[in-house]
């Protein structure tokens, strides 16, 4: 009877096992099935214990307090960067007084595009929005009327390029001015109001440096009836037999 047990604690490594549960349990050992040679299995009445449940435990008002800051600081870093992000690429600005009548008026909000000229310098029509070469902390805006290299004159409100007439067909208040000729210098603009009895501009304080131009105007937003894209452009070259 020694050596049949001895072989099948070998052949049954869980009977050393078992054995412990049903003494712990208080209960006969070895069971009287295997003492009939039945088949091996759980023993009879072995009470498996409950598998342990994992309780998670709420957190304390001060983790609660720790949270609620770490997502408030993460909303708000996120909203900084995104207003920078926006700035960078965009900005408002706000028309005062009439200098670019009747194309735009005073109180009249607009955006400005500052991305476009990362691509392509100012082109002739562009109206820009830029800091004051007198004082740099007010921001102007005029249209681009001469490029840089060209030969600029106004004769009596009439503005020549290059010795060409051109045709601008978005004045409705011409002057008697005259300026120049003079050539706009490298990387300056020569720019005008679309008023031009009632602008100061290159006529007045001379050639805009590029690096004073913030952004092309591009989009008008108020007052509602103004909505829509700036006009920009619009000018041409009169002919030979016009001039």
């Amino acid at each position: 009877m020694q050596d049949q047990t001895v072989e099948t604690e070998k052949l049954d490594p869980r009977r050393k096992v078992w054995e412990i549960k049903a003494e712990w349990q208080g209960m006969a050992w070895p069971p009287e099935e295997w003492e009939r040679g039945e088949a091996v299995g759980e023993p009879p009445g072995l009470i498996r214990p409950a598998p342990v449940e994992e309780v998670e435990t709420a957190p304390t008002p001060a983790e609660r307090a720790r949270s609620l800051a770490r997502e408030l600081l993460e909303t708000a870093v996120l909203t900084i960067l995104i207003f920078l992000a926006i700035r960078l690429v965009v900005q408002n600005f706000r028309i005062e007084g009439s200098s670019m009548e009747p194309t735009l008026h005073a109180g009249q909000y607009l955006i400005v595009n500052k991305a476009v000229y990362w691509l392509h310098p100012p082109e002739r029509g562009d109206i820009v929005v830029f800091e004051y070469p007198r004082a740099p902390n007010r921001d102007f805006i005029k249209r681009v009327i001469g490029l840089p290299g060209e030969e600029v004159e106004v004769r009596n409100g009439v503005v020549y390029i290059n010795g060409k007439r051109l045709y601008e067909p978005y004045i409705s208040a011409p002057s008697n001015r005259s300026f120049g000729p003079r050539v706009v210098g490298p990387n300056e603009y020569f720019v005008l109001g679309d008023n031009r009895p009632n602008s100061s501009d290159s006529r007045t304080w001379g050639m805009l440096p590029r690096e004073h131009i913030i952004g092309k105007a591009w989009i008008s937003y108020w007052p509602p009836e103004t909505w829509g894209f700036v006009p920009n452009s619009g000018y041409s070259f009169a002919s030979p037999e016009e001039e």
